[in-house]
């Protein structure tokens, strides 16, 4: 992780399904509420469990304490579920900027540069869907491949 610390980028950008969670193998807009804990777990009314991947506290909280900046381009039918998913497992408060509705990752990228005045050209995205990728590079922002949820060698990997 220290070549992201050190890097250029001065806006560290997430997408969440299949990129920081699993919903039991499905989107966050495809669940079923209500959302409840069980024994420190996230679990929908259909019983799917609602897990970040192993490594995404670590490199939240590593780029929280090296006072990076943080942010969420997610596109999903239910911003709110959303919401709720980030409050329950506890890492909303790692994130500065978050751009959660339906809609094309590039009006997510456009809010997301004017509200922080960060050109493309300092921002890091990390998805799991090529079509983003291809969208958000189309920009000038530097964007990461995700597969099987993000870790930290994938982060650390693109910085060295």
């Amino acid at each position: 992780m220290n070549g992201l610390l050190k890097s250029k980028f001065e806006l560290i950008i997430f997408d969440l399904d299949f990129t920081l969670w699993d919903c039991g193998g499905t989107w966050c807009d495809h669940t079923t509420p209500p959302f409840h804990m069980t024994d420190g777990s996230l679990y929908d009314a259909a019983g799917r469990k609602i897990e970040l991947y192993p490594d995404v506290r670590l490199i939240l909280k590593k780029l929280k304490d090296n006072n990076k900046l943080t942010g969420i381009a997610s596109r999903t039918y239910e911003p709110a579920w959303a919401n709720i998913f980030l409050e329950k497992l506890e890492i909303r408060h790692f994130f500065d900027y978050a751009e959660i509705y339906p809609g094309d990752k590039t009006l997510h990228f456009n809010k997301l540069k004017k509200k922080s005045g960060i050109p493309f050209e300092k921002m890091i995205f990390f998805d799991d869907e090529i079509r983003n990728i291809r969208d958000v590079t189309a920009l000038g922002v530097t964007s990461i491949y995700v597969q099987n949820g993000i870790h930290r060698e994938l982060v650390e990997e693109n910085f060295y």
